[in-house]
């Protein structure tokens, strides 16, 4: 994690959207019309996906991938004109809002013009011909680093949207790039501006493990904490889905959350969602709706920074930038997640200590400090009936629907969703037991 990464950044709410899919026009006026209704939420940072014009060699489809960009420095036409890109932060900014942009520095489209002006800047095979690594990508060449000329190059675009108004950057397969770059990246756009918030895709574990059977870099979260002050979970993301699936306990996932705490620094902050731009909407993953909310008030609970990607709160489908538009009609999750994007303000999730305690028959976890807390029930199974908690006696509000939660020897109903509630904290809560860290640990073994 970077030294100076604020705690506060685990009180982050995030909005990913692509320009395409917001409004009746999928532009950059659709998208500043509706960043009122996007702060209402609770939102603190929109973040828009690639708003870069797109190759048209090797091109997927009709639209091709926004991810294939053809230009670093130019806005793609269809969303709109550079003016209209600044009156859209302008806007954002007066709501009190941050503007990230998705940056993709790894790759660029094979019909660029850096492409015709600087080949030395690319991979060349055996006839000195530019080639791609990744046939998986076929309609981009990958940069070769180390180059002192293409590395200030991309430092530059990133100081030139940093002085244009932009608040942060997302950094697409940030792990496959070299982490000095990162570092030197941040310490440069910061003489810019100040404060600019860094959010590094670290790709899904797998894909690490694969880069690096073909000889390719490929760096751990822990490297790409060096330079970034977010980082996805994808590092666990497998055994979430497993979870998901039926094929795997759910404590196997919830001993990696404590995994996580012990190996990553101290101020880590990790994107916690159910969804975004790169997986399957979560209404197709998990059917029962009360079961969806559950994880998603969980994921808002968890220790990180919190993503709300456009189109969750009218429980979508579609959505993706593929040309599979978002069929907005009303937005029935809006009231739901504004309430888990307030929570995640509450100044326990930076001063307190998160722990998990209990993994079975539902999920127990606490926001802890001495004197206050907060605690939640989390049902992401469906189960029914009575749940034991360390809670004294007594009746709380749940805070997601204001109901109450009444306790009684100990003994609560088990919520069809998700209860959240403030509490007197007494003792230090104890975490729930894990083989993977508490195997022979003399605080869990049987006394004598």
């Amino acid at each position: 994690m970077a030294e100076d990464t604020p705690l506060n950044y685990r009180n982050l709410v995030l909005y990913e959207l692509f320009v395409r899919n917001q409004g009746p026009h999928g532009s950059f006026s659709d998208v500043a019309a509706d960043l009122p209704r996007i702060r209402d939420m609770g939102v603190d940072i929109v973040w828009l996906m690639p708003v870069h014009p797109i190759g048209f060699v090797n091109r997927g489809g009709k639209w091709g991938s926004p991810y294939g960009i053809l230009d670093y420095t130019a806005i793609n036409s269809e969303f709109g004109s550079k003016s209209d890109f600044y009156m859209l932060i302008s806007q954002a900014h007066k709501l009190g809002l941050k503007v990230m942009m998705d940056i993709v520095f790894n790759h660029i489209a094979k019909d660029s013009l850096l492409v015709i002006e600087h080949p030395e800047w690319f991979h060349h095979d055996e006839q000195d011909k530019i080639k791609s690594r990744v046939p998986e990508w076929p309609e981009v060449y990958d940069f070769r680093f180390p180059n002192d000329s293409l590395e200030t190059y991309l430092v530059e675009v990133l100081q030139g949207w940093a002085a244009f108004g932009i608040d942060g950057f997302r950094c697409d397969v940030a792990s496959f790039m070299p982490q000095d770059f990162w570092v030197r990246a941040r310490q440069e756009v910061a003489k810019v501006k100040p404060g600019v918030v860094w959010l590094g895709e670290n790709p899904h574990a797998r894909n690490i493990e694969l880069r690096r059977s073909r000889g390719l870099p490929a760096f751990s979260d822990c490297e790409v904490y060096q330079a970034f002050d977010i980082a996805y979970d994808n590092d666990i993301w497998s055994i979430w889905r497993a979870v998901l699936a039926g094929k795997s306990l759910l404590s196997n996932y919830l001993e990696t959350l404590r995994f996580q705490d012990c190996i990553y620094p101290a101020n880590f902050v990790k994107m916690r969602c159910v969804e975004n731009h790169d997986r399957q909407r979560f209404t197709t993953l998990v059917s029962d709706p009360e079961q969806r909310q559950a994880w998603t008030a969980f994921q808002a609970f968890n220790k990180g920074a919190f993503l709300i990607y456009a189109g969750q709160e009218a429980d979508e489908e579609h959505g993706h930038f593929d040309g599979d538009r978002i069929e907005w009609g009303d937005y029935p999750l809006q009231p739901f997640l504004t309430k888990l994007a307030h929570l995640k303000k509450d100044p326990i999730l930076k001063e307190g200590r998160f722990v998990l305690t209990c993994a079975e028959p539902v999920v127990q976890a606490t926001w802890y400090k001495p004197g206050e807390s907060l605690y939640g029930l989390f049902n992401l199974q469906g189960s029914h009936g009575i749940v034991e908690l360390p809670i004294p006696d007594g009746s709380y509000t749940n805070i997601l629907d204001g109901n109450p939660v009444q306790v009684s020897d100990a003994k609560t109903k088990i919520p069809p969703s998700a209860a959240i509630f403030r509490y007197p904290a007494g003792a230090t809560p104890k975490p729930f037991y894990s083989d993977l860290l508490d195997f022979d640990s003399a605080e869990y073994l049987p006394k004598a």
